[in-house]
């Protein structure tokens, strides 16, 4: 190697570190990552590591997990997969694969990216995690290097995990990652945070000596020209000699380097064509089908990830410097990453499609492979192909590549022999879209959808509701269109019964009742329409909205799923309908992992309306960061939601803030209004237990300003709730009381109001402590003669709670407080479970004297005060030194930020953009954006504008401290 003096010690440093490390080498093409690559690799197994090599693949930087499981598989027991590497195989200096098995979480994680289980795929950060402890684990007898050629190449799900590795590879003594990228070409490497070492054009003396030893006859004058024309770039330095002596025709040198202005790696580009030009077509052909296939570009060491096309009859392009030879293997790879790219481009279109049809036949067994290339191959409308392309899409949603579903899926329809299934794998599409946050591609692949004349497409129905329904509230409008397209699928579905009925085939059997994948082409998108009314249903919140739905859902009959059944029943009005579902609920909770994202969403808004959705939490938690991490944003913000709501009713407000406030940054960002202004009332629900008056009243008040015009129903009770809960927690007992009859009047829950049985207990202490006693006994009634106590966990001990304070005897508050306080759900409530007990502590102290009460009032303070329910912790003590307790010693205040978390804080309250942030301290958007939704709960603040207050507060704090 010629120079590089920085480059070779940087690396060398980099090898003989004893902790781990990452490093991203980025340059323009042919300056040479490659030749340092390889310099690292040989230091490294001179010092004893174990080096594993990759290199990213164009045509597969859309398969999900490809690049990762390429990296990983010398390191799993069996590969990764059939014909994977296995013990006993060998791998560079004599290791064997899977020496170390990873851990039982590693390996399940492992088995669900690389397909070899059902299982969902796990968070990035479950999966980075998985890889830390594999890599980790086969360092503790051997230190460890991977190398990751163009890395640019890497499909982003990969990219991501390896990112995520690489900055945490800190901890792992003996592993080191080296990755190598292309500066002209973006990546998700860009955002990564990984530290990188420039690699830029030699020095002149070093370009003249690199030029002088391979090509040392050159005359004055083209040696002159080569070096003004490579600036620098070795590649450029040895290519061009050769290109500029052939002149053909007496041509000048100059005329051989194309028109000014040209960037070099397109030049050297055009002068591996040249050579390709003089290739048989046979030879062509192979490297065409190896380029394309992805077999030559360097190969990482042991056995290969999955079979690749093996290139035969290609001297020829040996002969002429277009392949090289690998010296440890024997096998073929192009001598430049620009080789291939001149291979592919130089083919002609039927060229490449000869070369897809090979190697859709040589992946045959690896169903999203074979369907990638099938796609490239067919250019007619193919049933079969689309048929696999259709499969290998719904494959991937549930691996977490929602967008790759999007293209398979348009191109699928592409290839549908009929109308029917065209317009069908479209508004699948155009779902998928949608749900992935990609409201505009949703819609112009709802409408191309649509058949010539058809003003009511249900695909383009389906995309703009969700449309108007996420950006703009609109409720109403949403709700009639969607009712009718409801009807009319179902009246299609009528006809088309009837006339098959009159069309049965010899067998008795439908003709074209299902399509190749045995599914009702209308049914899907019916239940998916279906679902959409339900959801715009629940958002209205009235009840003329939910008895239009639940006609509609009867009209349908046996078309209407057991699932829109559950769904209409809890999440309408749990009082009324929500009897009986908890048992479907835990059924179809036993399967998560065999449904897809917003079926698991919509099941687990059923679970929280029942107050049975902790169960499912570990899940939501496990895969909410893989939907955000690819795109499906929609279903990530409705997994945070019900993450959220989990932790406020578990008492974990701390958890449920950090929640919120990324949730809402995640909202904000694309424009979704509805779930932005309903995070801010969960927000405000969340402030006003804790006493933030305030904060919790901006809050509400930013709701219902939004919702209430609109009529969002939904937010508006969220906000009247919202409203009564700080009115309690500021002893505003007439307020609270007034926003309370504001969702429903006492003795009644009005029909619709999802919010008028979780707002039981706030009614009834408002209306006591207001000298409405009848009424909140009145309440009380009511919620035992709907049978709350039987219908979830929660609403019996808000039922039982409720009897207990407005009983007339001491009886029988002691009896209903009994019921409330061993219910097998109640400790699940903590900040419910102390109220009630603070209410029957003081009722307890007024009959029965101090002593008695003490055992009710010292854990509901004891409660409250871990809570950070400042309010009922205040009156809790209050009771407790009226009852004879001394108050307790006050605890000191810990310094709130990190130094990461303060530079963030103290650059956004600055006024600089998360972008603007991420750029200048190397951070990516999305880790600013964590970063911040820590710091607001932690100085009490929601907004950017009240940042520069607060750290000066916290700064005078830490002063006087």
């Amino acid at each position: 190697m010629v120079g590089r003096n920085g480059e070779r010690a940087r690396l060398s440093a980099f090898v003989s570190a004893p902790d781990g490390q990452a490093l991203v080498l980025r340059g323009e093409a042919g300056v040479g990552k490659s030749a340092l690559l390889d310099l690292a690799a040989d230091l490294a197994a001179e010092g004893g590591h174990l080096v594993i090599r990759a290199t990213g693949v164009e045509a597969e930087s859309d398969l999900p997990y490809a690049g990762l499981h390429q990296l990983l598989y010398p390191l799993l027991p069996d590969g990764g997969q059939p014909g994977g590497a296995q013990p006993g195989d060998s791998l560079p200096g004599g290791a064997q694969p899977g020496s170390r098995r990873p851990s039982a979480a590693a390996r399940v994680a492992f088995d669900a990216v690389f397909g070899e289980t059902d299982g969902p795929p796990p968070s990035v950060m479950a999966l980075g995690i998985a890889v830390l402890n594999l890599l980790s684990t086969t360092a503790t007898t051997r230190p460890l290097l991977l190398v990751l050629d163009d890395g640019q190449w890497l499909d982003d799900a990969s990219a991501d995990v390896c990112g995520f590795v690489g900055r945490r590879l800190a901890g792992s003594p003996g592993v080191k990652l080296l990755v190598a990228l292309r500066g002209d070409i973006a990546s998700r490497f860009d955002t990564a945070a990984l530290p990188e070492a420039p690699v830029g054009a030699l020095a002149d003396t070093d370009a003249t000596c690199l030029l002088d030893r391979h090509h040392p006859g050159l005359g004055t004058r083209l040696r002159g020209l080569v070096l003004d024309q490579a600036r620098g770039n070795p590649l450029a330095l040895l290519e061009l000699p050769a290109h500029l002596t052939s002149c053909p025709g007496g041509r000048a040198p100059e005329d051989l380097l194309g028109p000014h202005g040209v960037p070099l790696p397109r030049r050297i580009q055009e002068i591996y064509a040249a050579r390709l030009a003089r290739l048989g077509d046979g030879v062509r052909a192979e490297l065409l089908t190896g380029a394309l296939d992805g077999a030559t570009a360097r190969p990482g060491d042991g056995a290969a990830p999955t079979a690749r096309y093996h290139m035969r009859g290609v001297d020829q392009a040996v002969a002429c410097g277009l392949l090289v030879v690998e010296p440890a293997t024997g096998d073929l790879a192009f001598r430049h990453p620009l080789v291939r790219s001149s291979v592919v481009q130089l083919a002609t279109t039927d060229q490449r499609r000869a070369a897809h049809r090979v190697l859709a036949n040589v992946h045959r067994d690896d169903p999203e492979r074979r369907a990638i290339h099938l796609a490239d191959a067919t250019v007619d409308p193919d049933e079969t192909v689309a048929t696999v392309l259709e499969a290998a899409a719904r494959s991937a949603t549930r691996r977490g590549g929602a967008l790759v579903a999007v293209s398979w899926l348009t191109r699928a329809a592409e290839l549908s022999e009929n109308r029917a299934d065209r317009s069908r794998r479209l508004g699948d599409a155009a779902f998928v879209a949608g749900q992935a946050n990609r409201l505009g591609q949703a819609r112009s692949l709802a409408l191309a959808a649509s058949p010539p004349g058809s003003d009511d497409n249900p695909a383009a129905v389906l995309a703009n509701g969700y449309l108007a329904l996420y950006q703009n509230g609109d409720v109403r409008t949403t709700h009639r269109q969607v009712a009718a397209a409801v009807e009319r699928l179902r009246d299609d579905a009528a006809n088309r019964v009837a006339r098959d009925r009159n069309a049965q085939d010899g067998n008795g059997r439908n003709g074209n009742a299902r399509n190749g994948n045995g599914q009702d082409p209308g049914g899907e998108v019916l239940d998916r329409l279906v679902s959409l009314l339900l959801a715009v249903s629940q958002y209205a919140g009235s009840r003329t909205a939910w008895e239009r739905t639940h006609a509609v859902l009867s009209s349908l009959g046996g078309l209407a799923t057991e699932r829109a059944w559950m769904y209409g029943s809890t999440w309408s009005d749990v009082v009324r309908h929500g009897a009986g579902w908890s048992g479907a609920v835990e059924r179809a909770a036993a399967g998560l992992e065999q449904q897809d994202p917003w079926d698991v969403t919509r099941l687990a808004v059923s679970a929280y309306h029942l107050d049975v959705l902790s169960p499912l939490r570990p899940y939501l938690e496990r895969v909410v960061d893989r939907e955000l991490d690819t795109g499906a944003v929609s279903s990530g913000i409705v997994m945070l939601h019900l993450i959220m709501l989990d932790q406020m009713a578990l008492g974990q407000w701390e958890a449920a803030e950090r929640t919120g406030h990324r949730t809402l940054a995640l909202a904000a960002e694309p424009g979704h209004a509805l779930f932005a202004h309903q995070t801010r009332a969960y927000l405000a629900q969340l402030a006003a237990v804790r006493g933030r008056a305030d904060e919790a009243r901006d809050l509400q008040a930013a709701v219902d300003a939004w919702a209430r015009p609109r009529g969002v129903g939904f937010l508006t009770q969220l906000a009247d709730a919202a409203g009564a809960t700080t009115a309690l927690s500021s002893g505003d007992y007439e307020s609270a009381f007034l926003h309370a009859i504001g969702i429903t009047t006492p003795g009644t829950f009005r029909p619709y109001a999802y919010q008028a049985s979780r707002t039981l207990l706030d009614l009834v202490e408002a209306a006591l402590h207001t000298g409405r006693a009848d009424q909140a006994r009145a309440h009380a009634l009511a919620a035992r003669d709907a049978g709350l106590a039987d219908l979830s966990p929660r609403l019996a001990l808000l039922t039982y709670g409720a009897l207990a304070m407005t009983a007339q005897d001491d009886g029988e508050a002691a009896d209903m407080y009994a019921r409330a306080q061993s219910h097998p759900g109640a400790e699940r409530f903590p900040f419910e479970l102390a109220r009630i007990r603070l209410a029957h502590g003081i009722r307890v102290r007024r009959a029965q004297g101090a002593a008695a009460a003490r055992a009710f009032l010292a854990p509901a303070a004891e409660t409250l005060d871990r809570l950070g329910a400042t309010a009922w912790a205040e009156r809790a003590h209050a009771e407790l030194r009226a009852a004879g307790v001394a108050p307790p010693a006050p605890t000191p205040t810990a310094v709130p930020l990190t130094w990461q978390e303060r530079r963030v804080a103290e650059l956004a309250a600055g006024g600089l953009t998360n972008k603007e942030i991420g750029e200048q301290i190397r951070l990516s958007p999305r880790t600013v954006s964590a970063h911040l939704y820590r710091v607001f709960p932690k100085l009490g603040v929601t907004t950017r504008a009240a940042l520069r207050d607060a750290l000066t507060r916290m700064d005078r704090h830490l002063t006087a401290s």
